[in-house]
């Protein structure tokens, strides 16, 4: 059996954006689709009955509006759903390791753009073993297609471009693999971001790339980028590619580029540290920043 595309749902707008986003790429895939409510049971002391019966059936509820929803939006989608017990990060992390991909839905854009720290999705994102995907409040099918010829919202024409993030000194084929395959099922452009930090004089060494002026460093690093790109053009023909790079700070490039994209997609090193899994900081800033969903996509 095809591993599913699953959507974590809550009864919440962000969460019923992110179903219908999860069916839309369960399509694309020809994957299943399995929408995933998870509950904390804990018995009512007062007079004996489980605490558990109200919460099965807001769950129920909750399951039910999101497929009224798919089924409205993408009614060919092969979908069930599943209610599982005990913390929400923990049960959607255990999901996520029989998906596809995992699909979360986001706070929205405020204040403070896409999601809280501490929150589900940023845990479940720091532990996740397969790609994450997160969508904000409000996203809808055309916000990934490229507007129509008046300047208005249409679902008829192409898609907007998928980006990539590329780290070039923490490169992987597993991020590499999901942007392109992104992209072609699309049958978008796939534009390539890497953005480089001029060393300061106390980290050069001999025969560092930093002795050499900007522009020389500037084309140093976009002929590395060529290299890394060629093997993956040659497996995705029909894809097209666009690569920069730029002098700069990672979240501010990727922020920029991200904007009226159809999917930004980076990656996550799968790294133990003193205080446990968390997201780095690229990662942190454009989920918190970025409008289109979010890829990202773990690694070793």
């Amino acid at each position: 059996m095809l591993q599913p595309v699953i959507a974590g749902v809550d009864g919440s707008a962000e969460s019923l954006a992110a179903a219908e986003w999860a069916a839309r790429e369960a399509e694309r895939r020809d994957r299943p689709l399995r929408l995933v409510h998870a509950w904390n049971w804990h018995p009512r002391q007062s007079d004996g009955v489980p605490a558990n019966a109200a919460q099965r059936y807001l769950a129920g509820r909750s399951l039910r509006q999101a497929e009224e929803r798919i089924r409205g939006a993408v009614p060919g989608v092969r979908l069930y759903d599943e209610q599982v017990e005990g913390p929400a990060a923990v049960a959607l992390v255990k999901a996520a390791e029989q998906a596809d991909l995992l699909v979360l839905g986001s706070r929205g854009l405020s204040g403070l753009a896409g999601f809280v720290v501490g929150s589900v999705a940023q845990d479940v994102v720091a532990r996740a073993t397969r790609p994450v995907v997160l969508v904000r409040s409000g996203e809808e099918a055309a916000d990934e297609h490229l507007p129509a010829d008046d300047g208005s919202a249409s679902t008829r024409t192409g898609y907007r471009d998928v980006v990539l993030g590329l780290d070039l000194a923490d490169r992987c084929d597993e991020v590499l693999e999901f942007a392109f395959a992104a992209a072609r099922l699309r049958r978008a452009g796939l534009r390539v971001v890497h953005a480089w930090r001029a060393p300061s004089p106390v980290s050069l060494g001999p025969g560092d790339i930093g002795l050499v002026s900007d522009p020389t460093r500037e084309e140093e690093w976009q002929g590395f980028l060529s290299a890394v790109l060629q093997i993956w053009r040659d497996k995705y023909p029909d894809v097209e590619v666009a690569e920069s790079v730029s002098e700069g700070k990672a979240p501010t490039a990727l922020i920029r580029a991200a904007s009226g994209a159809s999917l930004l997609v980076v990656g996550h090193r799968l790294a133990e540290r003193p205080v446990g899994p968390r997201t780095g900081p690229v990662t942190h800033a454009v989920i918190h920043h970025v409008a289109c969903p979010v890829a990202v996509v773990p690694h070793e």
